[in-house]
């Protein structure tokens, strides 16, 4: 059995774990995580790539993947201004994670739709 400070240890690190996919649990997070992949990329070049984002979700996005140690934000001291932005080596790892998510979605697709028509289905016929 763990210590007193081991198990307050673990609970800070649930606590964290949920803080960050609360954070991170968005269409636009993933999006960015995939757009960014092993590349370093501009602001604009970002926002070109990510289809439907806002320059404010980008920059909310970006600040919140940067916070949590997922980006790098590089700024070069030039006129005008030129900021990059790459994946950390956490950011990889999350990357990954996601594409795992991904390769799920991919394998049960069609048992998720088929699941989904038959609960459609059986509620519809009860209300």
């Amino acid at each position: 059995m763990g210590t007193k400070d081991d198990q307050t240890d673990l609970g800070r690190a649930d606590s964290l774990a949920r803080e960050i996919f609360s954070d991170v649990a968005n269409k636009w997070a993933f999006l960015i995580i995939e757009t960014l992949g092993n590349d370093t990329l501009r602001f604009s070049d970002l926002r070109n790539r990510v289809d439907g984002i806002s320059h404010k979700m980008l920059t909310q996005n970006l600040r919140m993947l940067e916070r949590n140690g997922l980006v790098d934000r590089t700024v070069y001291p030039v006129v005008p201004p030129k900021v990059e932005y790459t994946l950390t080596e956490a950011g990889q790892g999350l990357r990954a994670t996601v594409d795992s998510m991904c390769a799920w979605t991919h394998k049960y697709f069609t048992h998720i739709q088929s699941a989904r028509q038959t609960f459609t289905e059986r509620t519809a016929s009860t209300h």
